[in-house]
Formats: C-alpha cells, structure tokens, sequence
C-alpha cells in the first residue's frame, strides 16, 4: 500500500497565516507490517491518521492506489458508547450475519470475556483501550490505525494491554499504522520505525528494528537498541 499525501494545510484564521501541516510524505506499507510513527507533539501524526481513515478530505495526495482501503481506527480515546454493552459496542461495526464466534475468539484473545456483558462505565481505562482495539480488528481491516492507544495507562497496564496487542496482531496480522511518542514502545511493537519532522511534517528517517519478536520483552534488548539509535543516528534526539 502506497501513501503519499504532497500537501496538507489548515485555511488561514484571522491574521494567522495558511498553516502547512504535511509536505511531502511518503510512505509503503508492506501486507502484515507494523510501522511505528515517532514524531515530536503536534507535528501531524493525528492529521495523517484521520486522512488515511477518510475523516479529513482536504488534501491533495494518493492512498493505495486503487480501492479506498477498509481501516480500522483505534483513538486516543477509547470511544465506546456508554449505553451498550462491550460486546454490543463490538458487534455494532459487524455485519448481523457474522457468526458470535469471532466475537467470542476476539474477547477470549483480550482477556474480555467475562465482562462481554459489562457497560462500559464499570471498566478500567485499560479494559475500555482492550475493547476499542477488539472492536478495530474485528471488521478485518486493510489498515489499521492506532492513535497513542495506550497513552494515560500506567507502566504495568501498559505493558500487559501492548502483550495482548501484539498476540492478537499475530493471530491475525494487519497493516498496522501506529502513532507513540515512546521509543521503547515503538521497538518493542515495530518492524519499521518512521521518524518524522516537526510541522509541516515529511518522513525523516525509517529504520527497521533487527530484534526478533521473541526477544521483544527483553527491555534491556530493546534500551541497548534505542541508545545505538540515539548514537548512530544524532538527527533522531530533536525529535523524540
């Protein structure tokens, strides 16, 4: 899948001038490759996301080539609808003829099935993230998007939700576009790292991450990795 969006800009607001967002970024993304965007706070990751999930329109560019993709989309914020259930917030993006076992697989894969019938107001932020990250898997996704999923979790929460992340990922591998400001956390998700510029935001660097998938919970594997980055490539640290 190709991506290659040449302008994206925000219209001038009083005496504020056109605000150039995006310029020029360009990015493949290889079937079941997951790619960590690392980027500075507000240089656009956001925006790019919402362009490839078709939210924002007003861009000149190209996604894919061909047939717009199917996404799945998790936001910062977890999004469920607080009057449904965790399974019914799961089914609403699913076909009705689809069987109850891929939900029933999806919620066992998460850790979920004994609140499969909670509302989500009685969840912990962590289970809340776990099922929007069901509820994006589940409609089988060309691309999915994930938007600092994990963000105002604690350490422990973290690690545990990002583990169940990456199981089901191999159970079922996407193309996966995922957003962090957290190095560790990219290379212990990435096969790719893009690294990108502050506004108006183009690719920088992209590096792919040798540490086999079974070491990726060695974080002493993963911090030696991210302080030879650091060293190797100087260009990196403004942007972390």
């Amino acid at each position: 899948m190709k991506i290659h969006i040449q302008s994206k800009t925000y219209p001038a607001v009083g005496k504020a001038a056109v605000k150039a967002a995006i310029a020029d970024f360009a990015l493949d993304l290889n079937a079941g490759e997951f790619v960590c965007l690392v980027g500075p706070s507000g240089c656009g990751k956001t925006t790019l996301l919402n362009i490839l999930a078709g939210l924002d329109k007003d861009y000149q560019g190209e996604i894919g080539g061909g047939q717009p993709p199917k996404i799945g989309y998790v936001f910062q914020n977890p999004r469920l609808l607080p009057w449904r259930t965790v399974r019914e917030n799961i089914e609403l993006v699913l076909a009705e003829a689809t069987p109850a076992s891929t939900v029933d697989a999806l919620l066992d894969a998460m850790q979920l099935t004994s609140v499969q019938q909670v509302y989500p107001e009685r969840l912990s932020l962590g289970m809340s993230r776990r099922v929007a990250i069901i509820r994006a898997f589940a409609v089988n996704p060309d691309l999915l998007l994930m938007d600092e999923p994990f963000v105002s979790l604690d350490a422990p929460t973290a690690r545990q939700v990002r583990e169940l992340l990456m199981q089901l990922w191999q159970q079922r591998p996407h193309r996966v576009l995922f957003v962090t400001h957290d190095l560790r956390e990219a290379i212990a998700l990435a096969d790719k790292l893009v690294f990108l510029s502050a506004s108006p935001m183009t690719v920088v660097r992209t590096l792919t991450v040798p540490i086999a998938r079974n070491k990726r919970n060695d974080e002493a594997a993963v911090e030696a990795f991210r302080q030879q980055l650091k060293q190797d490539y100087p260009d990196i640290n403004v942007l972390l």
